[in-house]
């Protein structure tokens, strides 16, 4: 069973996830939303776009979405230095935006949610042995299959049936490398900090 102290900070995280997009519910989402030609002047887009939702039921969804990723991240035990990774992506998925410049507005929480989805996989492939680092592999595996389905390449928005919203498939993509590179980062960290203490 993972430690709950050490899950701590990875659902600190989930919960700032939550509670800022229901506080969205009451503010001018134009101020908060990703806006590539905003980015520089308003830096707290970086942020706030992953509060920002365009329906009930695009909110709902993602709320699911981030308890399922913050029970992905307690069952793989992740702790202090991949809830910074997580941390860490949630600016960078919004970033990693301008390189869709047609994507002229972007909110939700799903670009975030990919990011936490490939660092708790990252946990699992390095710290985890056996069926848990198989587990790891098979969650990566599906993160990348699901986005070549998603074809990212056609354009900026898709619409998809059952949902009331259009789709930004870019935002999936740029959440899962902003994870990736967060969760190596993280990992590198982890490593020289051992190699440093074994030294002594």
């Amino acid at each position: 069973m993972p430690s709950a102290p050490r899950s701590r900070a990875w659902w600190a995280v989930a919960l700032a996830l939550v509670a800022g997009s229901l506080a969205m519910g009451f503010a001018d989402a134009s101020r908060f939303d990703w806006q590539p030609g905003l980015a520089w002047q308003q830096p707290w887009r970086w942020w706030s776009a992953a509060w920002v939702h365009w329906s009930q039921a695009h909110l709902a969804a993602n709320l699911l979405g981030t308890l399922l990723v913050a029970l992905l991240g307690w069952r793989a035990g992740c702790g202090r230095s991949d809830a910074v990774a997580w941390f860490a992506a949630w600016p960078l998925t919004q970033l990693a935006l301008l390189a869709q410049p047609a994507l002229l507005r972007y909110g939700g929480l799903s670009g975030v949610l990919h990011a936490g989805i490939v660092v708790a996989a990252f946990a699992l492939l390095l710290s985890g042995r056996g069926a848990r680092r198989a587990l790891g592999a098979a969650i990566v595996a599906g993160v990348v299959l699901k986005l070549l389905l998603e074809q990212p390449w056609q354009g900026p928005l898709q619409i998809r049936p059952g949902w009331d919203i259009a789709i930004a498939p870019a935002a999936h993509v740029s959440g899962a490398l902003a994870g990736a590179v967060s969760a190596a980062a993280a990992a590198i960290w982890r490593h020289a900090v051992g190699l440093r203490r074994a030294a002594h």
